[in-house]
Parts: structure tokens; C-alpha cells; sequence
């Protein structure tokens, strides 16, 4: 519909798989096969539940009678009870026992939990094959110098696979949190009201290991390894922040990959794959601008800033429980795993692409790499017999006005050419072009990138092979 709010995040930018994680169709259809792994535990555990009404829940699983639930919430005010209704209407016979000792949390909050790891499994998976494209492009350029820079001014020398080894290794760290938290994920599994199981232990006449199983089994049915030992009526609230959090730090890598490559193309050594037929600008048509690395920084900042809300509601729940968390989770849980994945496509997209313009980042050295090298040449003419101190002031001058030369005259650096006129360096041409080698100046660069994917990359894509290789679809 084009006369109302269409959320960008669904129809720019995040993709078709995440934005059906959280649909309703997802969250409603869950909510139905917890009502079904309740009662198949409590049947199991004794209570008076057949078959027929248990295969009669099943076969309406996946229908959901939306108009109904629609129609009931508008008079009760409650999408729980509703969903229960609708649910009943098409199960007359399980009818009496759906929902049987459970709280609405035990629908909403086990299907935020499923949803949310859901969620974070495909943020791994996007977060592997960025992880993979970046490898790719780093061993291939290892090698290659280019400036390095401290306070955005040029420093030493690197390798343009060095560089990228940083955003990597800023990814693993990532992937390590993402991994941490994935493995502590607990259930809330099956609590009760204030979070006591008193309803259940009246279900079971005061048998307190039903209980327990009763608990431990759905947890299970649903895909769970643990729940939480002791809770109020809600899972902690703390849990939404921590996995926001991730999303947080996967955008914060995101950023500065974007923010570094937007630099680069500004300086023309690096470009984001720009298409045949793409439009920089509406009026300077000569214009190649960064745009899906702009995009992920502005959806990373989204990211960044949507973490604050659950940390926030985490510290503000009283006791047991409120309901000012509902709202702001329907909003900010699913607006910060939808704007992560449309920072990962672009990544993965932007990174599979790359433009390196070798001979823009050699002309670049060069322009620099006179100042760089005036140790090393020093060095060379001490050998030839000069005396270090006054060749150290003779190097001091002749940088200076090359420096001014540049910078007021806009001239090339003729350093080197001084100080091959310079009688006292003793040094021809030759000998100075050759110790102003690029490739002399940029360390253990390559040996880093080769231990660094040997050692660290290989073995974290080696453990989720499985999930290396993902098509990714740009929508503007």
C-alpha cells in the first residue's frame, strides 16, 4: 500500500530470510506448536490429554485463522487469549486443554527466545561469508604496499591485505561474542505466572518432579538445551541486551570497514563495485559516490543506537514483572536483526566486488615515501663515510623545502633528487631509487596476513563450512 508507512528496513534493505524470521506467519505458527509441545509433555507426564486432540492441534499448526484472532483481540484487548480462541474454533476437541497452566509469557517470551536465536543463526552465517569475501581479498593483496596512517595522516607503509586483515580480525571478535552467547541461550521454557509453577504443581496434585519435567521436556521439544533455573513471569530482560548487543558490535566493525573505505575511494585507490548503469549524483553525472558503504554506516548507527532500548528496559523491570517492555521490543528487537542484515549483505556485497587501483596507491607512496625513507638513506650515507649528525641536519633542511614545495607551490617531492645533488650523501640515483623500494617498507605486512589466515581465519570458516556460501540481494 503506497498511502501508508512502509518500514524501509523491509523493503530496502534487510533480506527476504530475516524479514520471515520475524513475521507473523513465524510468530504465531511457533506460538501454536508450544501450545502442541505443552500439551504432548503434559499427556506424557499423565495428565488426561489424547491423542486426537493433540493430532487435531497439529493439523491447524501452520492455519492461522488470522480474521478470527483479529476480530477477538478488537473486543479483549489480549492477542494471547485470542490466539487461543482463534486456535480453539479450529480445534473443538483440544479445545479444553490449549494454553492448560500457562501465562501469555510462555507463548510470547519461549517465541521471542526461539525467534531471536533464529535470527542470530543467520547473522552468523552472514558474519562467516563476510568474514570469507574479506579473506579472499586479503591474501590476494597481502603483498601489495600502501601508506599507512596514524591521526588520518601518513605514517609508515603497509599492505592493502594487512589493512584488511584489521577489519577481519575485528569480525572473528564478533564472531566469538555472537558465539558465546549463542551457546549460553537459555528457555524460558515453563514457569507460571510470577515465575513459581504453582499452576503446574496444581495440575500435578503437588508432585514436584513432574513439574521439573514437565519444564525440561518442552524445553527440549523446542530446541533448547537449558532453561533458566528460577525467573519471574518474563526471561530476564537482561538477555535481550546482551544479544542486541552483538548486533551492536557487528555494526561497530561494519562502520569502520565503511568509514575506511569511503576514505579510500575519496583518495581513489579503492572503490565499492559500482554498476554499469548507476548514478552517482542527479547533477554531477561524473560522480562515482561510495553509496552502499554510506548505507552501511547509516544503518550501522541505527544498530548502535537501537542497543541502548533493551539495556534500558533490563534495568528499569520491577519485580516479577511490567508490561513497558512490550511495546518498545515489538520495535527495537526485530529493527536491529533487520538493519544487521542489511549491513551484512551490503558488506558481503561491497567486499566481494572491490576495486583496487594498484598504480593510484604506488603514486601515493611514492609522494611520501622520500620523508619515510630519509633513515634508511641516512643510514646508507654514514656507510659511505659521512658523519651522521651533520647529514642528519643536511636531510632536516632539504625535507623542509621539498615539504614547502609541495605544500605551497604544488610541486612534486624532488627530495631525493637534493639529496642525490648533495655532494656529502656520496649517493648516485641508483643507489637511492633502490633502497626507496616500496615493498622494503612494509614490515612483517604479508607474513602477518599469511600466519594471521593460517592460524585464526582458516580455523573459525573451517568449523562452519556448511554454512560458507550465501547469495545476497541488493534492492536499491
Amino acid at each position: 500500500m503506497n498511502n501508508t508507512y512502509n518500514n524501509p528496513l523491509i523493503s530496502r534493505y534487510a533480506s527476504r530470510e530475516m524479514s520471515e524470521i520475524f513475521s507473523s506467519d513465524m510468530k504465531f505458527t511457533t506460538w501454536r506448536k508450544l501450545w502442541i509441545a505443552l500439551a504432548e509433555a503434559q499427556k506424557e507426564l499423565g495428565l488426561n490429554i489424547t491423542d486426537e486432540q493433540i493430532n487435531e492441534m497439529k493439523k491447524f499448526q501452520d492455519n492461522i485463522n488470522y480474521e478470527v484472532a483479529v476480530k477477538r483481540e478488537k473486543e479483549t484487548r489480549h492477542d494471547v487469549m485470542s490466539h487461543v480462541f482463534a486456535y480453539g474454533e479450529q480445534c473443538p476437541l483440544a479445545r479444553p486443554i490449549i494454553h492448560l497452566g500457562a501465562t501469555s509469557c510462555y507463548v510470547g517470551d519461549n517465541t521471542d527466545l526461539i525467534v531471536m536465536k533464529k535470527a542470530t543463526e543467520l547473522i552468523r552465517k552472514k558474519l562467516i561469508n563476510t568474514i570469507l569475501t574479506l579473506k579472499e581479498f586479503a591474501d590476494k593483496y597481502k603483498a601489495l604496499p600502501t601508506l599507512a596512517f596514524t591521526h588520518l595522516q601518513p605514517a609508515q607503509l603497509t599492505t592493502v591485505g594487512k589493512r584488511a586483515s584489521l577489519w577481519i580480525q575485528d569480525l572473528l571478535m564478533d564472531l566469538e561474542f555472537l558465539e558465546f552467547e549463542l551457546d549460553h541461550l537459555k528457555f524460558l521454557g515453563v514457569k507460571g505466572t510470577t515465575g513459581t509453577q504453582a499452576s503446574f504443581m496444581e495440575l500435578f496434585d503437588g508432585d514436584n518432579e513432574k513439574v521439573k519435567r514437565l519444564d525440561e521436556m518442552v524445553t527440549k521439544k523446542m530446541g533448547f538445551e537449558n532453561h533458566f533455573a528460577v525467573t519471574g513471569q518474563t526471561y530476564p530482560r537482561k538477555v535481550d541486551s546482551r544479544i542486541l548487543n552483538i548486533l551492536s558490535h557487528v555494526a561497530q566493525s561494519a562502520y569502520k570497514f565503511s568509514n575506511d573505505l569511503r576514505i579510500l575511494q575519496n583518495m581513489k585507490e579503492i572503490e565499492e563495485p559500482f554498476e554499469k548503469n548507476q548514478i552517482g549524483s542527479s547533477a554531477m553525472a561524473y560522480k562515482r559516490n561510495p553509496m552502499r558503504s554510506e548505507r552501511i554506516s547509516s544503518l550501522a548507527r541505527h544498530v548502535i543506537i537501537t542497543a541502548l532500548n533493551p539495556a534500558i528496559t533490563s534495568s528499569t523491570q520491577w519485580f516479577e514483572r511490567t508490561l513497558d517492555d512490550s511495546a518498545n521490543k515489538r520495535i527495537t528487537i526485530p529493527e536491529a536483526f533487520l538493519a544487521c542484515d542489511g549491513i551484512l549483505n551490503l558488506y558481503i556485497n561491497v567486499t566481494d566486488g572491490l576495486v583496487v587501483y594498484d598504480k593510484v596507491i604506488t603514486q601515493h607512496i611514492l609522494n611520501e615515501l622520500p620523508f619515510m625513507a630519509t633513515e634508511n638513506i641516512l643510514m646508507e650515507a654514514v656507510k659511505n663515510g659521512g658523519d651522521r649528525q651533520e647529514l642528519h641536519e643536511r636531510i632536516r633542511v632539504h625535507s623542509m623545502e621539498a615539504s614547502r614545495m609541495v605544500k605551497q607551490e604544488g610541486l612534486q617531492n624532488d627530495l631525493i633528487d637534493r639529496i642525490c645533488a648533495d655532494p656529502e650523501f656520496n649517493l648516485n640515483k641508483e643507489k637511492v631509487l633502490s633502497i626507496l623500494k616500496p615493498e622494503n617498507f612494509i614490515g612483517r605486512s604479508k607474513e602477518q596476513v599469511e600466519e594471521f589466515i593460517v592460524n585464526y581465519v582458516n580455523p573459525a570458516l573451517d568449523k562452519y563450512k556448511t554454512l560458507q556460501g550465501v547469495d545476497v540481494e541488493i534492492n536499491v
